[in-house]
């Protein structure tokens, strides 16, 4: 079921927070664009990681386009990318990470590894 508004195309690190603490968390896909490289430095408890170049090939078998999508990179370029990309493919609420990974621990777990 699709939300009454159009999500925005950005989300901030602390309205993710707030998300991801809520009951509808069981709603949300935080969907890692980066590296396994990069995903093995940091990542948010929970998240599915899908490089940017496999997104084409694999999100329409393994993603809901019904389902709230969160895209993830490292400065939230990346994600961007990948969430108007989905929404091209008619996943209506897919978002990116404004700022990525980095400002998720600047801004809301400094345990999660900056670099």
């Amino acid at each position: 079921m699709y939300p009454e508004y159009m999500v925005d195309y950005e989300i901030t690190p602390s309205q993710l927070s707030s998300l991801i603490s809520s009951p509808e968390r069981e709603q949300v896909v935080l969907l890692d664009v980066r590296e396994p490289a990069e995903y093995a430095v940091a990542r948010i408890d929970g998240s599915i990681l899908m490089p940017m170049g496999d997104v084409p090939g694999r999100a329409n078998q393994e993603l809901d386009p019904e389902t709230r999508i969160v895209a993830i990179c490292h400065h939230g370029v990346r994600s961007m990318n990948v969430a108007v990309w989905l929404r091209n493919q008619g996943f209506e609420q897919a978002q990116s990470l404004r700022g990525g990974i980095d400002a998720w621990s600047a801004l809301v777990d400094p345990t999660v590894a900056r670099y």
